[in-house]
């Protein structure tokens, strides 16, 4: 069981504790005072629970971030002054910016999302925090060094306040977007979600989707097909999708790729190396359906079986062929995701023994272990660091800025995702409306599915796992 089955167990275990004291105290209402009152009171506790209690966080908001960051990398002589930062050495404008702060809280922080707005930018900006927060958190002001450097940024608290002086990190990596960049995508969107800004503008880029992604199809089977035929038809959408979508950033048909493995099947094939793994509900052995659209063949097309070992042929013929400086790829220090993690794995397979082997190694994470809301805030705005608590485990982060021109075509991009359009289920939409009106949460203005909030942002964030 991973780290995040086990937290999402222990949440459900307590969940299931405050319903019954809940549903005890209700009945203890209604013997002891009238017997409608029940009825209200469990109508205005949903509605709270919907509104201000149904995110996902597994730590408490209280707890300090813990990073470490590369030595050298702190820049000193950074002072925050009647609410304007201000900082007497000059920064690189490509430089990756971090400030860490100290947070507290307002009460109207436990209802209303915290946040720190940044003034004095080109457009201000505003990254949010977690309800009740209280402890270290890191600031992302990666493309605000001019500003920075000219004293113009003011920092204002909206439902917290800031203590004490801040601290910068200044990271300095080289360009990516001038190299050859491979994107490892588990599923179709994960390139997108994760990378799309800098995909688009480097100079050379392969986008490598290792599975169709084809479980899950109940929008399919609403349209009267039987379920393995809507999970082939999702397939084989999304594996269209894998291909097509990467044209709109100018990358060429010939430099995208879909391997055709089965969605949530890739941990069973690790396990097992040599023994196919058949879709869980496409009814499919074969992986050459999902293929179709390749402009070139690759090992495991031979016989088509959904294996480990041809995974990782397929990943090294890949390797050879692209020859990238830069392999960006899910990292499993922060997204616990099975397909993720396995991606992960099955490219450093691919890469021992290889004659070719790329610069940097760039990690992303489209989930997260412990708070599924990250990024928190609105489409639009900066990205903060996510929570992380393990000051031993080294994380180093690279940040691309994108233009409100680039942050359209991102979201265009994701628009163009068959799995992104189908409407959320009405509950999901009902929470999402009494958040709204309750706690002030916005709608993001590019669709409905909560990726378009999470990722169409100021900033990608990736981390650098390995730079010769």
């Amino acid at each position: 069981m991973t780290r995040k089955q086990q937290l999402l167990k222990r949440h459900r275990r307590n969940k299931r504790i405050a319903l019954l004291v809940s549903l005890l105290i209700l009945v203890a209402t209604g013997l002891l005072v009238a017997w409608w009152l029940p009825l209200i009171l469990a109508v205005l506790l949903w509605m709270a629970h919907e509104a201000w209690f149904s995110d996902h966080l597994f730590y408490s908001p209280k707890d300090n971030y813990e990073y470490a960051f590369p030595a050298g990398s702190e820049q000193p002589g950074l002072r925050l002054e009647a609410g304007r930062l201000l900082l007497d050495t000059p920064l690189d404008a490509d430089d990756t910016l971090i400030v860490g702060i100290e947070l507290r809280s307002s009460w109207l922080g436990r209802f209303c999302d915290p946040a720190v707005e940044l003034l004095g930018l080109d457009a201000p900006d505003r990254q949010a925090f977690e309800r009740g927060v209280g402890g270290r958190r890191y600031l992302n002001l990666t493309g605000a060094a001019e500003a920075l450097a000219a004293g113009r940024v003011k920092l204002r608290g909206r439902f917290c306040r800031i203590k004490g002086q801040p601290v910068l990190w200044r990271l300095r990596q080289p360009d990516y977007r001038q190299q050859r960049v491979m994107v490892i995508a588990p599923h179709a969107d994960d390139a997108e979600l994760a990378a799309f800004s800098l995909y688009s503008q480097a100079a050379e880029s392969w986008i490598v989707t290792l599975t169709a992604g084809e479980i899950e199809a109940e929008h399919y089977q609403r349209m009267g097909l039987p379920k393995a035929e809507a999970a082939r038809l999702k397939g084989r959408l999304r594996a269209w999708d894998s291909i097509a979508v990467p044209r709109w950033a100018g990358v060429p048909e010939a430099q995208c790729v879909q391997l055709g493995y089965f969605c949530m099947q890739l941990q069973a094939m690790q396990a097992a190396p040599d023994r196919p793994q058949a879709s869980r509900e496409a009814e499919l052995s074969d992986t050459r359906l999902f293929r179709q659209f390749n402009g070139f063949a690759l090992p495991g097309d031979v016989d088509g079986a959904p294996t480990w070992h041809n995974l990782v042929a397929d990943l090294r013929a890949l390797l050879l062929k692209a020859r990238p400086q830069v392999i960006v790829l899910p990292t499993p220090l922060l997204d616990p995701h099975a397909d993720h993690i396995c991606a992960h794995a099955a490219v450093l397979e691919a890469l021992q023994g290889l004659e070719w082997r790329p610069d940097t190694l760039l990690g992303y994470a489209n989930h997260l272990h412990d708070n599924d809301r990250w990024p928190m805030g609105d489409s639009g705005t900066g990205v903060a660091l996510p929570p992380h608590f393990d000051s031993a485990a080294e994380l180093v982060p690279c940040c691309v800025a994108l233009t409100l021109s680039q942050q359209r075509d991102k979201a265009m991009a994701l628009g163009m995702m068959h799995d992104l359009q189908p409407r959320a289920p009405f509950k999901r939409r009902v929470r999402k409306w009494l958040q709204q009106v309750l706690a002030g949460r916005g709608p993001s203005p590019y669709g409905e599915n909560e990726f378009f909030r999470k990722a169409v942002r100021r900033h990608e964030l990736l981390w650098v796992l390995r730079q010769d």
